[in-house]
């Protein structure tokens, strides 16, 4: 083999050339290694462009994702406020003084201990307190109405509850209100800490509406999208369970209501999730809205117009029915068979119709009329003639998702699980009491809550040992649901 001479390399360029092709070489590995990076965060945890739309435009919100990611925040550093009031200042602007002892023990027997300050509610407006906390031995007196090392009063708490829960306003609105019509100063965080101090303190009582609303004789329910997963809403007579934040579906329910073991009646629309229960009302309001809607769509057909009519008479016949207090059961029985015969002559001609599904309006009628005689061969239309408390339709499952479906279409919602779990045992305790109490007053909610305290055990407590619901032994393999639907709604998410 013969070599050109002229080709050839000197040893000293060769290194070179290696050389250059090493750093050429460092050079693309690196830049390799920050597309591998920019690749793990996109698959990890970043948003795809459609749902960064969704994130919020504020400075404030654009500052927090820049802190996220290390950046340095365009926000100014907030001037320091001080910090917070030493005890011997709020002392200095406390209204009154009060003494407070360990239960069951004398006056004399006691010695000063510290003095405590709370902010309470005195004819309408904010004061501070000053508790002068006796002891003896172990013991400590405890300020009235108090929930732990808290320097606001319950009647603050609850009313702050209130207006977020149930009212509907934001943490800043709830505290405008206090300061404007009581003169308490309440910050958003402070607010905040409130909030979650009360929702510790009702959790375990949720638990014990979860068991009562199992074994209740009737059910209603309803459910609706929300900034995380979904709300639901089960309703008896006395109780108001609201779950935030849940998924959607089959195995949700489940856990709230197992099918296999609630003896009562469900009351709900003809949603598939609601199929399986061994009784069940279906909500009437919905198939008579739908009817309505064919003659809406399509006026100028008689057949859908003697539909809706005819429909409507029937259900206003079965609620005449349901209050006659001339009828047997039997009797009874025997109305509703009659009214099962007259939705059958109302249903068949389109039921036994072989002809192909048609489209649009005509198969909107179709699809309706194959709905009602389903439900009717399920016995699951006229079930609120026969039972006593079975209303025929869900409006009031309907009217309480109203607010939370507003608040929802505004952005007035819950974006942390652990915001929809804290609305879930607030929002239900307060109105699960506005069901018993009455007149459902501050005043009453304050002394409702301090009879539990004094007691050891809330009006649910009561009503679930009289039921013969016993607390079961706590298994430390089982999660209280709870948390376990909390779980399930991260996994969805």
């Amino acid at each position: 083999m013969l070599i050109d001479a002229d080709r050839l390399i000197d040893a000293d360029r060769l290194v070179d050339l290696i050389e250059q092709q090493q750093r050429v070489i460092q050079q693309l590995t690196e830049r390799i290694e920050a597309l591998e990076e920019e690749v793990r965060e996109l698959r990890g945890g970043a948003k795809n462009p459609t749902e960064r739309l969704d994130e919020s435009y504020s400075e404030n919100a654009e500052d927090q994702r820049q802190r996220e990611r290390g950046g340095r925040s365009s926000a100014k550093k907030k001037p320091s406020s001080g910090g917070r009031n030493r005890t011997p200042e709020k002392i200095d602007r406390a209204v009154r003084i009060e003494q407070v002892y360990p239960d069951g023990c004398r006056a004399e027997d006691c010695w000063l201990s510290h003095t405590r300050v709370v902010w309470r509610l005195k004819e309408g407006q904010a004061v501070l307190v000053a508790y002068e906390v006796y002891r003896r031995g172990n013991q400590y007196g405890r300020p009235p109405a108090v929930y732990g090392r808290s320097e606001y009063g319950l009647e603050i708490v609850i009313a702050l509850a209130y207006q977020v829960y149930v009212i509907g306003l934001s943490l800043d609105k709830a505290g405008e209100v206090l300061g404007f019509f009581q003169g308490l100063s309440l910050s958003k965080s402070q607010a905040d800490s409130l909030l979650n101090q009360l929702a510790r303190e009702w959790e375990q009582e949720f638990e014990t509406r979860c068991r009562l609303l199992a074994v209740s004789a009737v059910v209603s329910c309803d459910e609706t999208s929300w900034s995380i997963n979904s709300v639901w809403t089960f309703l008896t007579e006395t109780l108001t369970l609201m779950f935030y934040g849940v998924p959607k579906d089959a195995a949700t329910l489940q856990q709230i209501l197992d099918k296999s073991s609630f003896a009562g009646v469900l009351v709900s629309d003809d949603a598939a999730v609601y199929q399986g229960f061994s009784k069940a009302q279906k909500c009437g309001a919905h198939l008579l809205r739908k009817a309505i809607k064919l003659t809406l769509q399509a006026p100028e057909n008689p057949v859908y117009r003697e539909f809706a009519d005819s429909l409507l008479r029937l259900y206003r016949r079965a609620k005449r029915l349901k209050t006659d207090r001339r009828y047997s059961a039997a009797g009874r029985e025997q109305a509703v068979a009659k009214l099962d015969d007259e939705l059958l002559g109302l249903c068949a001609g389109r039921w036994f119709d072989e002809a192909r599904e048609m489209k649009g309006v005509e198969g909107d009628y179709r699809r309706l009329v194959n709905e009602i005689m389903r439900l009717m061969l399920a016995r699951e239309l006229f079930v609120f003639v026969i039972t006593d408390g079975v209303p025929g339709n869900n409006n009031a499952s309907e009217r309480e998702l109203r607010d939370d479906a507003q608040r929802r279409s505004t952005g007035r919602t819950s974006k942390t699980t652990h915001g929809a779990r804290r609305q879930t045992i607030i929002t239900s305790a307060l109105r699960s009491l506005g069901k018993r109490l009455k007149p459902f007053r501050l005043s009453t909610v304050i002394a409702e809550i301090l009879r539990w305290s004094q007691r050891g055990r809330s009006c649910f407590s009561d009503e679930a040992d009289a039921a013969g619901l016993s607390r079961p032994p706590r298994d430390p393999a089982q999660q209280p649901l709870l948390d376990r639907l909390i779980l399930s709604a991260d996994a969805a998410s």
